[in-house]
């Protein structure tokens, strides 16, 4: 689900930057805030704001307040960051109109596998269907075809055609395919790229010619 847009809210700008990298690395438009002040301010000049990660703990206006400013207004999903883990904490947040409540540390590939499941319940049709020159990805249903035709693609093939598509235009190493595609965890031969795109090109056929190699680099989809 890309172009959607996420509002960080955390006085650590360590924090944000983490959030921020990884997010924007899935393809997410990311604001950020260091207070709730400046998060209330922000939401109100940014209508289309899909989803907000919201610090417990900030100056100024902490995350409750903050809540409590946006639930008066509008039901944009959000999910409650906070280093406390008390039970009776995650039930006045969910009083208070939190969608998702997650404790740090946590793992930032979790937490964006939160974020996903999450946009996918409140946003279950938002850019689900991609048609790029007679190639059609239908995300919901993890279907490729090609001028009608399905492409029969596996998982990670979908997943990277997928990827290649979603940022077409833009020259993509093969370390960044990795890192999204397989995961920073994935500590296989970089070889294993240039065999699923050989896969993909194939499937595509004629179409297979948008996946440009950029020597000593990676590939590029045009």
């Amino acid at each position: 689900m890309n172009n959607l847009k996420i509002l960080i809210v955390d006085d650590e700008s360590r924090m944000r930057k983490l959030l921020r990298d990884f997010l924007s690395m899935n393809g997410y438009e990311i604001l950020e805030a260091e207070n709730g002040q400046k998060a209330l301010e922000l939401f109100s000049m940014h209508e289309n704001i899909n989803l907000i990660l919201l610090d417990v703990m900030m100056p100024i206006l902490d995350g409750w307040a903050t809540l409590r400013e946006l639930r008066k207004k509008s039901e944009v999903p959000v999910i409650m960051l906070t280093a406390r883990g008390e039970e009776n904490d995650e039930l006045f947040g969910f009083e208070l109109g939190v969608d998702e409540y997650i404790s740090k540390p946590f793992s930032p590939k979790i937490l964006v596998a939160r974020v996903e499941a999450l946009l996918k319940r409140c946003y279950p049709n938002s850019n689900s269907i991609t048609d790029f020159d007679g190639i059609i990805i239908d995300t919901n249903a993890h279907v490729v075809t090609v001028d009608g035709t399905n492409a029969d693609l596996s998982m990670k093939e979908f997943e990277l055609l997928q990827y290649l598509i979603e940022n077409r235009g833009s020259a993509l190493s093969r370390e960044k395919i990795l890192n999204h595609v397989w995961n920073y965890d994935y500590y296989g031969d970089s070889r294993t790229i240039d065999s699923h795109i050989k896969k993909i090109r194939k499937k595509l056929g004629k179409k297979g010619n948008h996946i440009q190699t950029i020597r000593g680099l990676g590939y590029k989809f045009e």
